[in-house]
């Protein structure tokens, strides 16, 4: 199978889309579909059937009128321009509770993203195994992640320490990071961050019920 390669000129909405498509696809083929239309999937996520058609149109995928496209080689694409078609080996900085969710998150198999190490300060965590990761001392960082070669930090820490940590896991050659804390981090050029907030994730829930 022949898939187009289309990582380079994605716009952010529509990765951020992807997702939601490859989950639905998967859930149609699981039931024996073999196509699926754009608009099915527009249907089921509630979003503008044109959008969607535009969002799959992207992959480069011919589809047949009236039929759909062919969901297998749908996935494959979407798969690939989401950079999921290799694994990627991730560093987790921080396991506390939220650390501790993350490297047990078996859902990160679908993404392929692997947390290989994890690092923390607390003596009571160092050298023990979380969901069977092991959890080495924040001075290992450098050598270990270098050793490895991993490109992708995940910072899951107080923010008073998010700064320090994502300074030794760029000094160690990450080139991006999954920020859980709240604290705007300063990298270089080179390295990506992406930001989960979950306090602003909350407030924006909390306010839409307070209106209701």
């Amino acid at each position: 199978m022949n898939v187009p390669d289309r990582r380079g000129s994605l716009p952010l909405p529509t990765i951020r889309r992807y997702p939601a498509y490859l989950r639905l696809i998967k859930e149609r083929m699981a039931c024996g579909d073999d196509e699926i239309s754009s608009a099915a999937l527009a249907e089921a996520l509630g979003i503008d059937p044109v959008l969607a058609r535009k969002d799959i149109a992207m992959m480069g995928i011919p589809g047949r009128p009236r039929r759909g496209f062919p969901a297998r080689e749908l996935v494959a694409a979407i798969t690939r321009a989401l950079g999921w078609d290799n694994t990627t080996d991730a560093a987790l900085v921080g396991c506390g509770s939220l650390g501790h969710a993350l490297a047990g998150y078996r859902g990160f198999i679908e993404q392929h993203l692997s947390i290989v190490v994890a690092f923390d300060t607390n003596p009571e965590l160092q050298g023990q195994s979380v969901h069977g990761v092991r959890v080495q001392t924040m001075s290992e960082i450098r050598r270990i992640v270098r050793r490895m070669r991993i490109k992708l930090g995940i910072l899951t820490v107080p923010d008073s320490a998010a700064q320090e940590c994502a300074d030794e896991l760029v000094a160690a050659g990450v080139e991006g990071i999954w920020n859980f804390s709240s604290v705007n981090l300063a990298v270089p050029p080179g390295v990506i961050v992406q930001n989960v907030d979950l306090a602003q994730s909350l407030a924006v829930l909390s306010h839409a019920i307070a209106r209701r």
